[in-house]
């Protein structure tokens, strides 16, 4: 069982912006990976189910199997740097040395990790999509808050622009009025990024943590992830 290693070294200068960042990549870039572990997965399995009847469907399935064990093998090495501990990757034995030809094409569906590797697959892309969306939220009301004294003048000013959220809430009209709102809503998005972006990772690495990990063996061969 290989143990994945978190590296502390390239968080301890700018933690804040390093958690952030770490976080960040992980719900965002973790979206295409979640969407391809799916389609790889749904495609497989359906295609396999179909076909088991005339044989050529039990080894799709394999391969499928195979295929997902490879794509869980990058949500683990993410999973260190998220989740700021060791995670370790469950063995995978290989098929015995007198195993004939079938036995070794089936492999990848003897271990019981296999069916976790599956499952993951159409569970985690709901997981990924969500966490994905509020981190892109969350991002963009923070940038677009708070240089919105840049160019909000330009749109307070546009024609037809006849009832804003100043008005809506009450506070009154003016273009002073819905730059400077406009730009305290920038700043809540701004001050709660951190923690959200943090929370939405977390839900997503904790399945993944759950469904495709073990816990580290002290004398495992052990990887460094960043």
């Amino acid at each position: 069982m290989t143990t994945l290693r978190h590296s502390p070294a390239t968080s301890t200068r700018h933690p804040l912006w390093h958690r952030l960042a770490t976080d960040t990549r992980y719900t965002l870039l973790g979206l295409p990976a979640a969407l391809l572990h799916f389609a790889v997965v749904v495609a497989g399995v359906s295609a396999g189910l179909g076909t088991a009847v005339v044989f050529i469907g039990l080894p799709i399935l394999a391969a499928t199997a195979a295929a997902a064990r490879n794509l869980a093998d990058f949500e683990r090495v993410a999973l260190p740097g998220v989740l700021g501990r060791d995670v370790a990757r469950p063995p995978y034995p290989a098929a015995p040395a007198w195993a004939g030809w079938f036995r070794r094409t089936m492999n990848p569906l003897a271990n019981g990790q296999a069916a976790l590797d599956l499952l993951y697959g159409v569970i985690a892309f709901p997981i990924s999509l969500a966490a994905s969306v509020v981190a892109a939220v969350w991002w963009t009301g923070a940038l677009a808050g708070l240089t919105f004294p840049l160019y909000g003048w330009v749109i307070a000013a546009l024609p037809g622009l006849d009832l804003t959220l100043p008005e809506l809430l009450g506070l009154g009209g003016g273009d002073t009025t819905f730059v400077v709102l406009n730009t305290a809503i920038g700043v809540v998005f701004a001050l709660t990024l951190v923690p959200v972006v943090r929370g939405a990772a977390l839900v997503k690495a904790s399945l993944a943590q759950a469904m495709l990990t073990r816990a580290p063996a002290p004398f495992a061969d052990r990887v460094t992830a960043g």
